[in-house]
C-alpha cells in the first residue's frame, strides 16, 4: 500500500469542492471543505505530475501495441495528457514557481501508484488509464473551485478533451471479443477504485478525518463513484 502521509499537509483556505459536468462551471451543488483543501502548491504539483504519469503510461502502451492504427489512437490520448501537463507547468511558471520543485514530492508515491495499477496485459493498463484518469480528472476539476482565478485556469486545462475515446473503442472491441476478457477487465476495474480514491482522499485530508469532515467528503466521493459506474457501464462492465 502506498504511504500518503506526506500528502496531508494543508493550510486553511476558503474552499469549495463540487463535481459537475465537463465544461459546466455554473451553479452546481457544492460541498464546503474549508481547511481540508490542500495548499495551492500541493494541488498544482499533484495535478501536473498526474498528467505526466498518464502520458508516460500511454507512451508505454504505444510501444506494446503492434497495430499501427491503435498506436496512432493511443498517441492522440498521450498527446492530450502531455498538453495538459505542459499547460499546468506553464501556469506554475506564471505564478513564479518552479514546476520541478512542486512536482518532486509526488514523484515517488505517484510512480509507485502507477506501477501498482499497471496490468499484466496491455488491455488492463489501458483500462487503468481510462478509469484512473477519469476519476482523478473529475476530482481535480472539482477541487479547482477552491483556488479562484488559478483554479479556473486549471479547470479549463483539465476540462479539455482527453482524447481517450479511441482507448474506449479498443477496450470495447476487446471486451466484445471474449467473455473471459469481460470478466477479467470487470474485476480489474473494481480493483482500481480503492487506491484511486485513496489518492484523492490523501490530497484533502489531515492525518485523521473527523466525523464532520467525513460527512463533507462523502457526497463528493459518492459522485465520483457514480461517474465511475457510468464509465464501466459504457464499456459493458459491471462496476
Amino acid at each position: 500500500m502506498v504511504d500518503w502521509k506526506f500528502w496531508r499537509k494543508s493550510r486553511p483556505l476558503a474552499a469549495t469542492l463540487s463535481l459537475r459536468s465537463r465544461g459546466d462551471f455554473g451553479d452546481a451543488h457544492r460541498v464546503d471543505f474549508e481547511e481540508l483543501a490542500p495548499d495551492i502548491d500541493v494541488f498544482l504539483g499533484q495535478a501536473a505530475y498526474l498528467q505526466l504519469g498518464f502520458f508516460e503510461t500511454l507512451s508505454e502502451l504505444i510501444a506494446l501495441t503492434p497495430s499501427l492504427e491503435k498506436k496512432e489512437a493511443l498517441s492522440r490520448a498521450a498527446g492530450a495528457a502531455l498538453t495538459k501537463h505542459e499547460a499546468l507547468v506553464g501556469l506554475i511558471r506564471d505564478r513564479g514557481d518552479d514546476p520541478t520543485a512542486l512536482m518532486l514530492p509526488f514523484r515517488e508515491p505517484l510512480d509507485q501508484f502507477r506501477r501498482a495499477t499497471h496490468g499484466v496485459r496491455p488491455q488492463e493498463t489501458m483500462l487503468s488509464v481510462h478509469i484512473i484518469a477519469g476519476m482523478l480528472d473529475d476530482f481535480y476539476l472539482a477541487l479547482a473551485a477552491s483556488y479562484g482565478d488559478t483554479g479556473r485556469r486549471v479547470a479549463r486545462i483539465l476540462g479539455a478533451d482527453a482524447d481517450r475515446q479511441a482507448v474506449v473503442e479498443i477496450l470495447t472491441e476487446t471486451i466484445d471479443s471474449d467473455d473471459e476478457w469481460r470478466s477479467l477487465l470487470a474485476m480489474w476495474g473494481r480493483r482500481l477504485v480503492g487506491d484511486t480514491l485513496l489518492v484523492a482522499r490523501a490530497a484533502l485530508r489531515p492525518k485523521q478525518l473527523q466525523l464532520q469532515d467525513e460527512q463533507k467528503v462523502e457526497p463528493v466521493f459518492t459522485q465520483l463513484m457514480a461517474a465511475h459506474s457510468r464509465r464501466m457501464d459504457d464499456l459493458g462492465l459491471a462496476a
